[in-house]
This record gives C-alpha cells, sequence and structure tokens, in this order.
C-alpha cells in the first residue's frame, strides 16, 4: 500500500478514536512521508488558531520523547533529509535538547531518552537492557547475555542455530550455551577456556544489530 493510502487511512483513524499511531521505518524510509501531513491533521487546529492570529507560516514544534536508543535521532535525521542529530548504537548519546527544522513548516525537539524511576516486574528492566536502553556499564553483560539466551532459547532457538551453527543445546543451561556460542566463534583465552564476556558482549551487539532476524520479546495476552 502507498503511503499517500496509508496516511488517508491514519487520518480517518484519527477523526473517529481522537488517537493515532504511525508506522514508519527509519532503515527503509517507509511510512516516514505519513509523519508531516498526520502532524498537520492532528494539529489543525492549532493552525487554524495561528491563522486567526496572523502568523501564518509560523512553524508547528513537536516535542520526539521515547526511552533510550530505540531511534529518536535517527528519525528526526532521516525526517531532516540528512544527519544532523548526533547517533550512536547505546544510550546517552542525546544529552540536551535540540531543535530541527524538518521542511514543510514543522520542527522537531530532539530530547534525552528518559525511563521510568522503578520497575515493578523485572523482566521490563531486562528487556530494556537487552535493546540497549540501559547503560552496558552498569550491567554484567554475561549475566544479561544469559537471561537473553533464556528468552531466545524458549522462543526462538532456531535463530541461535541459524546464526551461531550450534546445535543439542536446547536442554543446556544458559552458561552452557553461552560458553558453545563462544567456542564456535573462536573466542578462546589461556589455557583453552572460552572467554564468555567477549561472547556476551558480541551476543548482545549482534541481537541490538537485528542479526538474528525479526524477533519480538513481547506478545499480546
Amino acid at each position: 500500500m502507498a503511503d499517500a493510502e496509508i496516511t488517508k487511512e491514519w487520518i480517518a483513524h484519527y477523526k473517529q478514536n481522537g488517537t493515532t499511531a504511525i508506522p514508519i521505518d527509519c532503515k527503509s524510509g517507509k511510512g516516514i512521508s505519513l509523519f508531516k501531513d498526520t502532524v498537520k491533521t492532528v494539529l489543525a487546529d492549532k493552525l487554524e488558531s495561528f491563522k486567526q492570529k496572523g502568523m501564518v507560516g509560523k512553524p508547528l514544534r513537536v516535542m520526539v520523547v521515547g526511552i533510550p536508543n530505540t531511534g529518536k535521532s535517527s528519525f528526526i535525521n532521516k525526517m531532516a533529509g540528512r544527519n544532523r542529530a548526533k547517533v550512536a548504537d547505546k544510550p546517552g548519546v542525546t544529552r540536551s535538547n535540540s531543535w530541527f527544522a524538518v521542511g514543510n513548516g514543522v520542527e522537531l525537539l530532539d530530547t534525552p531518552g528518559v525511563l521510568w524511576p522503578k520497575f515493578e516486574d523485572k523482566s521490563v528492566g531486562d528487556k530494556l537492557a537487552f535493546i540497549g536502553s540501559v547503560k552496558d556499564e552498569i550491567l554484567d553483560s554475561e549475566v544479561l547475555a544469559m537471561r537473553l539466551i533464556n528468552v531466545l532459547k524458549n522462543g526462538y532457538c532456531d535463530r541461535i542455530n541459524e546464526r551461531f551453527k550450534i546445535t543439542g543445546f536446547e536442554d543446556k543451561e544458559d552458561y552452557e550455551i553461552l560458553e558453545m556460542i563462544g567456542r564456535k566463534r573462536g573466542m578462546l583465552i589461556s589455557g583453552g577456556e572460552i572467554d564468555t564476556e567477549r561472547a556476551a558482549i558480541m551476543l548482545l551487539d549482534e541481537y541490538r544489530g537485528g542479526k538474528l532476524g525479526r524477533l519480538t520479546l513481547e506478545l499480546p495476552e
């Protein structure tokens, strides 16, 4: 379906429900063209207010808010058509608020990522750590990698097999699987021991980089 057709669907949804969401892929650019038209539809009252006050041409200023390391700055760069906001594959890169003009009378405010002060459910913290929304420096990479392995083992065994070329791991403990992955990748240290810390960092990096394929950490109830 073309973006223009999708736009019409989302606008109709907004008029009916009062809220809207736009599916966007910043890598391929799919859905990017939906954003400005949808913003102007959602903020039609604000634009009319500008017009009544003789402020035609005043830009719409929109804040981009979300948890760390989820692509807020990448989204702004895609909207602007060039790399203006600083990005990196780790949380905490954006340290202050910055405005960016993205054309068609829209400006976006890039903001530092925000998290809840406390997680009632430990698994929520794990999932945020898996995707890099929590700084790795405050976590034990091996423990985190083993928790990720446990999730993958219970839902995505095929991805472990395909990516790391190991078999017969289904009944193994999480640490044993981490050792198997490290051994397969040749991550050995003196005495033939496996460098599990290095294997853990590699596993997390490849998961976050999408190299294990498309998968989800949550399913609808």
